[in-house]
Parts: structure tokens; C-alpha cells; sequence
């Protein structure tokens, strides 16, 4: 993504077919010498056409713009439809687009369906503001993750790494303002955390350190979804929390806190349907639209949580013992301690403070056993958390 400061360059059509134009030929006998002439020529024109035809956005700011728009709705105004749907369209589709191809989304399909739907009258515009607004951050959020993707394929070209880095960094700044909310609002300090993420990144290039580049982005990565998790599932201030409370007071108006959820949660989703469908399904079965707000049983929500993110501990500490003496090993014991850390305050609640400092004690010597590859010890520590994080799950249901 060689993109400085976000920009999106709309020539992507004639560049795609100049290239397919150059492909075909490819394919071909020897052109002729006036042929190839001709070719000099059309691409020299394409050239021209293509300097002529960047327009340059700040996604951020088109995104603040669109959300300025849809929040009118919160205050009884009317809400320009075809505005936000043309900012949407012309600057930010292109991007969704190319994430939900790279990670089999459909999140282009849901935020053009609740523009049409809030244009309409169909949906509540305040829902379709939420919808938009958090499917928004979650693209910007996945847009880290393809950075961090693109480092790993050019980590020899250290000036496009560092580069990816910065794209990274202010992708992360629009979304910035979601991990204060959870920050302020759990007592935790997740901004710092991504904070020194980034910096072990940066060290890391300067070093060489492929192994410390990665270790640094898992914490950047579980970090984020540590704030979905927390708007979403925690108990107490999650949405499930906030749609129950809201519902008993206003059912029409709980759908917003619903909408909220649903669309907070389509972050992490992906992550609980491969290693805990049944988790992940009770979870989007109760944060879905289609769903009366009134039956959303917080307690349910946070409990499936807790168990879906056990098992992906689970999981990841399997991937570490398989991988031992790798550097994979050493990522996956990391992603396990991070796991865990996401729903700290669940295992506090369901198993005690004492139990919880056991278990995150040994996740993190764990990790630093898979580091200096001590397998004795490793594979005792290893033991200890899996019986902890078992105990977690069954205290969960």
C-alpha cells in the first residue's frame, strides 16, 4: 500500500487497464516495430490521464465528515443522505472494497444497505449512524492489519516498512478516540499499551529484529481487540449492558446501544467463529437487528465471551508448543498471554484475583520460556495455564 498520509489516488481503473492492456500483450507474438509505437504512444497518453486524474483524500477526514452528517440524526435533523452516500462512494468504498476481498468481508455490502435503508426511512437513522460509524473503524482497523502484512513482505526495503508503519500509525489515529472511551471507562491504559507497541515496531526496523517487529504488532492487534471486546461484551459497561438497561425503559430506542454492539463486535467476530463458533453465534444472535432488544441477557454475552476468547488462548498455546523453538512458537505463547489479559476482569470475577494473578503470572513466564527456548520449563507452565484456562471456561458457562 505505497500510500503517504492515507491518500487514495483515483486512477486505479486506468492504471488497472494499462496493466491488463500490458498483459495481453504479453501474451501475443512479437509485436511489429509501428505497433510497438502505437503502444509507446497509448501509454505515454495513459500516463497523462492518470497524473491528471489523482484526487487525493484524507480517509480520516472524509469519515469525520460522513459521521458529522449521520449524527444529525441524534438531534432531530434531517440527515443528507446522498451526501454522506456520495463521500462514502467516492472516497471510502474503494478501501472497504479491498478489505472485505482480502479478509471474505462484507462490510461494503452492510454500510451501502444501511445508507439505502436510512435514505428510505426502513432503518432508524441514528442505528444507520452507528452502523456506518463503527464498520468504518473496523476497516480502519483492518487496514492496520494489511500494513502490518505489507511490512512482513518488504522487510528488506526498510524505507517502505517504515512507511507502512506511519500508514499504520494514522490509520490507528482515527480510530484512537474508541480505545480512550474503554480507557476512561474500564480504568484501563490500552492507548499506552498501542503506544508502545508501535515503538517496539519502530525499534525493531532500526534493529533488524524481524521477531520484535512481530511481537510488537501482537500487542498493537489484541490490544484493539481488547477495545472492541471491552464496547461490546464486558460486563459492565458494554453494549449488551447498555441495550438491556435502555430496553426496559425504551425498547425503540435500545436498538441503537443493539446496533452499537453488533456492529462493535463485527471487529473481533472473526477471530471467536473459527476457534468458538458456538460462542461467536450466541453472540451475534443476540446483538443482531432481527433480535427483540429485550431479551439481550448481558450476563449470556460476557459469558460466551469469556469462554470464546479462553479457547483462543487454548489455541494459540497449542500453536506454540507445535511450533517450539520457533519463532511462530514465540508469537502464539505471546497471543495466548494477550488472550488471557483481554478478559482479565471476567477470570477476576469468575475464579478470584488470586486465581487470575496465578494464571497471568505463568501465561507471561510461559512466553518468556518459549523466548529462551526452555523447554523443561516451558512445557510445566504450559500445563498450569491450560488446567487455569479450562477452569475458566467451565466456570463461564
Amino acid at each position: 500500500m505505497k500510500k503517504r498520509d492515507l491518500k487514495i489516488v483515483f486512477a486505479s481503473f486506468i492504471m488497472a487497464s494499462a496493466v491488463l492492456a500490458g498483459c495481453g500483450a504479453d501474451n501475443d507474438t512479437a509485436s511489429k516495430p509501428d505497433e510497438k509505437k502505437q503502444e509507446e504512444t497509448v501509454n505515454k497518453e495513459e500516463s497523462a490521464e492518470t497524473e491528471e486524474a489523482e484526487t487525493e483524500v484524507e480517509y480520516g477526514d472524509v469519515y469525520k465528515e460522513a459521521v458529522a452528517e449521520l449524527e444529525k440524526a441524534k438531534e432531530g435533523k434531517e440527515v443528507d443522505f446522498d451526501k454522506v452516500t456520495k463521500l462514502y462512494t467516492e472516497n471510502l468504498q474503494s478501501l472497504v472494497q479491498n478489505r472485505d476481498q482480502e479478509f471474505d468481508d462484507t462490510v461494503d455490502q452492510h454500510i451501502t444497505t444501511a445508507l439505502q435503508a436510512g435514505k428510505d426511512g426502513s432503518m432508524d437513522k441514528v442505528v444507520v449512524k452507528q452502523i456506518f460509524d463503527k464498520l468504518m473503524q473496523k476497516v480502519f482497523y483492518t487496514t492496520m492489519k494489511h500494513e502490518f502484512i505489507e511490512v512482513a513482505e518488504n522487510w528488506d526495503d526498510k524505507e517502505a516498512v517504515k512507511e507502512e508503519i506511519e500508514e499504520a500509525k494514522e490509520f490507528y489515529a482515527i480510530i484512537e478516540g474508541t480505545v480512550q472511551k474503554r480507557d476512561d471507562a474500564y480504568g484501563t491504559n490500552m492507548k499506552d499499551a498501542i503506544s508502545g507497541g508501535f515503538a517496539e515496531m519502530e525499534k525493531a526496523v532500526d534493529a533488524d529484529d524481524q521477531l520484535a517487529f512481530k511481537l510488537g504488532q501482537q500487542v498493537v492487534d489484541k490490544t484493539l481487540m481488547k477495545t472492541f471486546y471491552l464496547a461490546t461484551a464486558a460486563l459492565p459497561n458494554g453494549y449488551a449492558t447498555k441495550a438491556e438497561a435502555k430496553a426496559k425503559e425504551d425498547a425503540e430506542a435500545a436498538k441503537v446501544e443493539q446496533a452499537e454492539g453488533w456492529a462493535f463486535y463485527q471487529s473481533i467476530a472473526s477471530y471467536l467463529v473459527k476457534n468458538a463458533p458456538e460462542e461467536a453465534e450466541k453472540i451475534e444472535k443476540q446483538f443482531n437487528l432481527e433480535t427483540d432488544v429485550k431479551t439481550i441477557d448481558p450476563a449470556a454475552v460476557n459469558h460466551a465471551a469469556v469462554r470464546g476468547f479462553a479457547k483462543i488462548a487454548l489455541h494459540e498455546l497449542e500453536e506454540s508448543e507445535e511450533n517450539w523453538g520457533e519463532d511462530k512458537g514465540v508469537i502464539t505463547a505471546l497471543e495466548g498471554a494477550l488472550f488471557t489479559d483481554m478478559i482479565g476482569e471476567d477470570i477476576k470475577r469468575l475464579v478470584g484475583e488470586e486465581e487470575y494473578a496465578s494464571l497471568s503470572e505463568n501465561a507471561q513466564k510461559y512466553y518468556e520460556a518459549a523466548k529462551a527456548k526452555d523447554k523443561e520449563n516451558g512445557e510445566a507452565l504450559r500445563k498450569e495455564v491450560v488446567a487455569a484456562l479450562q477452569t475458566v471456561i467451565d466456570s463461564a458457562k
